[in-house]
């Protein structure tokens, strides 16, 4: 037996030798120390021998398993470090790889919030899948307001759903923290609407909502003033119409002058000379009473503009789809 294991070392040791490749390496290990090798088919004899022999062959043995692993992992590292640098023409031409774009969304996104927290505003952000009582209750949205119909909201499960907007995180904000608050929240909104054009089931919001006292709407209309002219231009104008929120009031849609035909009227403005671009209004007490906040001490503004409604207003971009077809070719063009 001892000499079987010393031709058998023998052996493997030259077949080691001649091995190129990785796969040539692995049929070595198998063949010389697999548990069907030829070293455990000569040591099934180990029961017909003395205590002394067994000794004897079983320290041959684990000499010659320690030195063939170790000379097959000398050789996979050498393998290994061998092909680690391919050979190089240096004569052939380089390769230039292509530059990534930011995508036109995180654009405009990075742009609203440079405006603001040069304004004094902090970034936040909070959950998409919100609970009813942030998304609605607490922004005075009554259980039988349309928006709560299962038609108009992504349910996910009993009081869990997709927000529809992200102004649940002012309301989280509101009851971690107390006033002065000057925030803005950007981040993706879930609606079921048809997807055309101008609409689709997810886009992105920015809102904003600041509160301390002696807050009046004439700050919200300076404020949103400064950041429209940022965005669109300084010869900018803006217009203030009354609306309904539940959340705000009083409550205003937010348009600026047509920036394409100068407010003569076009196919952009449907003829109006006027664009809108989101809405705002004061916070109505109600919200402040869901965070027990003082509404005599205190009051504030909120307001909500659409990114994609932004981005295809200053892009020139007439149809929402184009944001998220991955269409290289749009999308190289920022």
């Amino acid at each position: 037996m001892l000499k079987e294991i010393k031709e058998l070392q023998k052996t493997a040791f030259s077949e080691l030798n001649k091995a190129q490749l990785l796969e040539d390496i692995e049929k070595v290990r198998i063949k010389y120390l697999g548990r069907k090798s030829k070293l455990s088919q000569i040591l099934k004899g180990l029961k017909d021998l003395t205590v002394e022999q067994k000794a004897e062959v079983g320290k041959v043995a684990n000499i010659f398993k320690r030195k063939i692993s170790q000379e097959i992992e000398v050789k996979i590292t050498a393998l290994n470090e061998a092909n680690l640098w391919p050979k190089i023409d240096i004569t052939i031409p380089g390769i230039k790889n292509a530059r990534g774009h930011i995508h036109p969304i995180t654009k405009t996104i990075y742009e609203i919030c440079d405006i603001f927290t040069s304004l004094g505003f902090n970034v936040v952000e909070g959950p998409e899948a919100e609970k009813e009582r942030y998304n609605f209750e607490a922004l005075n949205i009554p259980l039988d307001h349309p928006a709560r119909d299962a038609f108009d909201t992504f349910y996910l499960k009993d009081d869990l759903l997709l927000r529809s907007h992200t102004s649940p995180v002012q309301v989280r904000v509101m009851e971690k923290e107390k006033p002065p608050i000057a925030i803005i929240v950007p981040g993706k909104v879930y609606r079921p609407d048809a997807v055309d054009a101008t609409h689709s089931f997810m886009f992105h919001q920015v809102e904003g909502l600041l509160v301390d006292k002696n807050i009046t709407f004439s700050d919200l209309k300076g404020t949103l003033s400064v950041f429209l002219r940022k965005m669109f231009g300084k010869e900018v104008k803006v217009r203030f119409r009354p609306h309904f929120f539940p959340f705000t009031e009083p409550s205003a849609d937010l348009d600026v002058s047509c920036f394409v035909c100068n407010q003569k009227g076009c196919r952009v403005c449907s003829d109006t000379g006027w664009l809108e671009v989101g809405g705002a209004g004061m916070v109505d007490p109600e919200v402040f009473k869901a965070v027990n906040y003082d509404y005599d001490e205190f009051s504030g503004f909120a307001f909500g503009v659409g990114v994609e409604r932004i981005a295809m207003l200053k892009y020139g971009i007439n149809d929402i789809r184009l944001f998220f077809e991955n269409d290289y070719r749009f999308l190289k063009q920022f």
